[in-house]
């Protein structure tokens, strides 16, 4: 594991303390203070990883699938279970390889999200990181109705050293992401990542919005790899999921980026998400710097929430 990755567990592991004390505490003592291995055993587990927000039909697949390796297994210690825990809550977030290819085509990248999850940020900081990796990066800043957002986009495209395409607040983001695109094929981008609007209140104006971006990028730059990301604000727990469900009413989500990891306790909300949704968590946040947003790994983030060192889990 290389130093940046090492530095990034660990900071997961301490970002993940309160969900921790949340979740893991609490099955601890429930494996600890159960003699025999019984429904009540089993809806204490249900419990607790409820009250993580980890879900109830995600619990429920957890729980069915422990209570059948225990059966397989003849397991009769509580304590015995554990591992067998971690490994079924891995086994719901596997959806396979989570896939970057549009890091390696020539592709656009929506970003949608509803104010104040962190998406302006996230935006700057994945091109920051895309432009580390040699990649030529271009910004649209098509979030044209937030009062700010084109000052604090501009503001991460200086701090990223990337380009960016924008137009007066209020204008039309379908008129921005025509310029940025032309930009991107003019200026030969790898990757065009397009800030664009979230308001779910009105989720009729945002499909059309998204609908109005979508032709144009389909008739200008029909060549480019598609990707578009839901960020999500992992503080909110179960809002978030349901957030997330009314995203894929109105675009074709290709994952999501979930941010404020750091100091939450309902960190177990990417867990359900994965395995409610199918949607892959692509990208966590776990802080403010550039590095604090990281490709999420199921593993790292199961192995960092029960705290389980690398080594242990090999």
């Amino acid at each position: 594991m290389s130093e940046g990755k090492k530095g990034f567990f660990g900071r997961l592991v301490e970002g993940l303390t309160k969900t921790r004390n949340n979740i893991v505490s609490g099955i601890d003592s429930i494996f600890s203070g159960f003699s025999a291995i019984d429904d009540d055993f089993y809806e204490e587990i249900e419990e607790t990883l409820i009250m993580g927000d980890i879900g109830i039909q995600t619990t429920m697949s957890i729980v069915e699938d422990l209570r059948r390796k225990v059966k397989e297994l003849h397991i009769k210690e509580p304590e015995e279970c554990k591992e067998l825990l971690i490994n079924s809550i891995k086994a719901q977030m596997d959806l396979g390889e989570n896939a970057y290819e549009f890091e390696h085509k020539k592709s656009v990248v929506l970003v949608i999200g509803v104010n104040g999850v962190g998406k302006t940020t996230s935006v700057g900081k994945l091109a920051g990181q895309l432009k580390d990796q040699g990649r030529k990066v271009i910004l649209a800043a098509a979030d044209t109705f937030r009062a700010a957002a084109i000052e604090q986009l501009t503001e991460w495209s200086n701090r990223a050293g990337v380009e960016i395409i924008a137009q007066q607040e209020g204008s039309d983001p379908a008129a921005v992401i025509y310029d940025a695109v032309a930009a991107a094929k003019s200026r030969h981008a790898d990757v065009l990542i397009c800030d664009t609007a979230g308001r779910l209140h009105n989720k009729k104006n945002l499909m059309e919005e998204l609908r109005k971006i979508n032709r144009i990028i389909d008739k200008e730059y029909a060549d480019a790899y598609r990707e578009t990301l839901v960020v999500l604000d992992g503080t909110t727990g179960q809002n978030a999921l349901a957030q997330a469900r009314q995203f894929m009413e109105v675009a074709d989500i290709t994952g999501i980026i979930l941010t404020k990891l750091d100091g939450t306790a309902k960190g177990g909300i990417a867990v359900a998400i994965q395995s409610e949704l199918g949607l892959p968590v692509k990208y966590i946040g776990i802080g403010e710097k550039i590095d604090d947003l990281q490709k999420f790994n199921a593993d790292d983030f199961v192995n960092a929430l029960f705290n389980v060192r690398k080594s242990e889990a090999e």
